[in-house]
């Protein structure tokens, strides 16, 4: 017999546990999250259900009904219609939550229509208990003609029974829950006619939706039953009626809920967290906690972290033989990467918070709550899904927008995004903020430090808003939307999905950002190491000459000659060049260009200033910090990194466009270079007016 691969595709609303489900059954590491826009494309994973059985878990983006009012609900239309596409799937789990089975049903009894072998997939049946909640699992299977299969993708269990139902797949009942002629009879029974050998519903979702269906042209079937918008909406709202009066029907008997013995205190914390006041209250409450904690919690591995690569650029410059490989060694690659890796404790501590508070419920309840906010700036609660997204990376924040179904408030949102603090920008506010901001408590608990990148994630934000604001007065777009978001329980985080997520995010981060760093760290030591001309190439008979040995030691005149030829070299010219165009901000050549080389990722700047340092500066073991603390301007004497440079260093990198990934995404998302060409223009002019101002006053 030989072995067998089948497409299984997971589909269900947002907040079902797809992402969970999809973990047990795969092992694969997927982001989990509490709240609508985290799968925004399909994800695929392998599941070997028997030696000759195998599985392909096709992970599909949350979607309410196969009437598809945004991007990541079209995805999930055009594969269910598509056989000829590879992922076509030979069965789906439509995967639904115990406690919101009328709302999910409406989207099973859809794919039921599709006549797509369909087992249903009831999730956190281990809340079942605590809810009062019992199902009659035989009268349910009879009456939705499928196999149900119980889980709780948290504890782990019914995963086991859940696959025996996939090996068996076959023996499956195809038939429909409803009859999709009973929405109108006479006009389906002349779709049937026309094309007979196609199914009724598939026909019925071309009509109504914009995808492509096999080898028959929507104008074609367009053009023989075209109906205005408003009769097929009234079709369309027909057809949801009757299936959730076919729902309630079945749930009268097949779903009881004692409410005597529930055990719940979710409304009674709803109204807290959701409070017109006190929600905001403790919603600032907790950003302040998470960046006090940052600061403090990764003050002692970032030390340890940073003079550890200190240590071993020393070491490697004095064990390995003298040349030009030990040279980029431990003058490029070894600070380049030490640049980076310095800052995992403060990422990791991020996304830690951040993960804690997805997975327990609370984001969804921030949504609902920003909503207020963002309408008074043309956006939406759903907005704050990629704005606090943002928070991580701008790219799959951009992309969570795909569930935003006006494309005016998308459009605005992607535009925004940016300006959310991203972890890229965490490395350079935390090296700043360590070099001008003093390490003191304010009211003895207040750490200042951590106060500084609270504000700067605010303003970050602030930002964001006011340029929706700007935006939504300017694009002439029409466009109306509803926001509709689901409240999950709220939950003890689990340990697992946390930890996956903390680790596949700082990882991404590190290799993402790695391979970045090493390549411009080999770039500038190589350009900070060779220059052109007399200057560069006869440093020290120049300096000679100039009798700059006379009163220097043999390591301070060794320095000397660094620091002249680094100024000479290829990087040196370079920097000088743009240095009349960064001066008036407080920067000297070499900011400038760590500046322009953070453009490919903006955690690059540390990265470049440690090399540019290493090359040019002495040889003890002097870690990044020390030695960005010990710069001075050559004229005045005075700290390069003094506090009027440095606030208007944290400015410049809150609000400049420093990331050509986001500038590709939001091309790829708009399929246009005009908007994120005017990113880069409003942007950067915006970060450099903004920080010349603020150098110039506090000078």
């Amino acid at each position: 017999m030989s072995s067998k691969n089948i497409n299984v595709a997971l589909i269900g609303n947002p907040n079902t546990g797809k992402t969970s489900v999809f973990n047990q059954l795969t092992g694969l590491n997927q982001q989990v999250g509490n709240y609508p826009g985290i799968t925004v494309e399909k994800k695929i994973g392998f599941c070997k259900l028997t030696s000759k059985i195998k599985a392909n878990i096709i992970d599909l983006p949350g979607t309410y009904s196969l009437n598809a009012s945004s991007m990541d609900e079209n995805l999930v239309i055009e594969l269910l219609l598509n056989k000829n596409d590879k992922l076509y799937p030979d069965l789906a789990l439509v995967v639904t939550d115990v406690e919101n089975l009328k709302l999910n049903l409406l989207l099973f009894t859809q794919i039921k229509d599709l006549e797509i072998p369909t087992i249903l997939v009831i999730n956190m049946a281990d809340r079942m208990k605590f809810k009062g909640i019992s199902l009659d699992i035989p009268y349910l299977e009879e009456q939705l003609k499928t196999k149900i299969s119980l889980i709780s993708s948290r504890k782990g269990y019914g995963i086991d029974e859940l696959k025996n139902l996939i090996i068996n797949y076959n023996s499956l009942s195809n038939e429909p829950c409803l009859n999709a002629s009973s929405i109108d009879s006479e006009y389906f029974e002349s779709l049937r006619k026309t094309f007979p050998n196609q199914l009724l519903y598939k026909l019925w979702l071309v009509i109504t939706q914009d995808v492509n269906f096999m080898n028959l042209e929507r104008k074609e079937i367009r053009n023989s039953f075209t109906k205005s918008h408003s009769d097929l909406k009234r079709l369309q709202q027909k057809e949801t009626i009757k299936r959730y009066q076919f729902i309630n029907n079945v749930l009268k008997v097949g779903l009881k809920i004692d409410t005597a013995i529930a055990k719940d205190f979710r409304s009674k914390l709803d109204r807290i967290l959701t409070h017109k006041f006190w929600g905001y209250f403790i919603f600032f409450i907790i950003l302040f906690v998470i960046f006090q904690s940052i600061f403090e919690w990764s003050k002692v591995p970032m030390e340890f972290i940073d003079t550890t690569f200190a240590s071993l650029s020393t070491f490697a410059n004095e064990s390995l033989p003298v040349g030009v490989l030990t040279s980029l060694i431990s003058q490029g690659i070894i600070p380049g990467i030490g640049g980076i890796l310095i800052f995992i404790p403060q990422i990791a501590f991020l996304f830690l918070f951040i993960s804690v508070l997805e997975e327990s419920g609370y984001m969804s309840r921030v949504v609902f709550l920003m909503d207020k906010i963002m309408r008074k700036f043309g956006l939406s609660g759903k907005s704050v899904v990629p704005l606090i997204s943002g928070t991580a990376c701008a790219i799959p924040a951009i992309m969570a927008t795909r569930n935003i179904e006006n494309w005016k408030e998308r459009l605005i949102t992607i535009l925004v995004t940016p300006f959310t603090t991203c972890s890229a920008r965490l490395p350079v506010y935390a090296i700043i903020i360590a070099l001008v901001i003093p390490d003191t408590k304010i009211l003895g608990f207040l750490n200042l430090q951590g106060l500084t990148l609270m504000l700067l994630y605010l303003l970050g934000f602030g930002m964001a808003i006011f340029s929706a604001y700007v935006l939504n007065k300017i694009l002439k777009i029409n466009g109306k939307t509803f926001f509709l978001v689901e409240m999950p329980n709220y939950k003890l985080p689990m340990f697992k999905n946390v930890a996956i997520n903390v680790v596949e995010k700082t990882r991404a981060f590190i290799f993402g950002a790695g391979k970045i760093i090493i390549a411009i760290s080999i770039v500038l030591w190589f350009m900070a190491s060779y220059g052109p001309g007399k200057n560069f190439n006869n440093a020290e008979a120049i300096l000679n000459a100039n009798n700059e040995n006379a009163v220097l030691s043999k390591l301070e005149f060794k320095n000397k000659v660094a620091a002249y030829k680094l100024e000479n070299s290829y990087i040196g010219i370079m920097g000088k060049a743009i240095e009349p165009i960064i001066f008036p901000l407080g920067y000297d050549w070499k900011i400038g260009i760590a500046i322009i080389s953070s453009f490919a990722a903006r955690e690059v700047f540390v990265g470049t200033l440690a090399t540019i340092y290493s090359v040019g500066g002495n040889e003890n073991e002097d870690t990044i910090k020390n030695k960005m603390e010990a710069e001075l301007n050559p004229e005045t004497g005075a700290k390069v990194f003094n506090f009027a440079s440095g606030i208007s260093l944290l400015l410049f990198y809150a609000f400049a466009m420093q990331c050509a990934s986001t500038l590709a995404i939001t091309k790829k998302e708009t399929n246009t270079w005009k908007w994120p060409l005017g990113q880069l223009v409003f942007m950067s002019g915006l970060a450099y007016i903004v920080a010349l101002i603020t150098f110039q006053i506090l000078k």
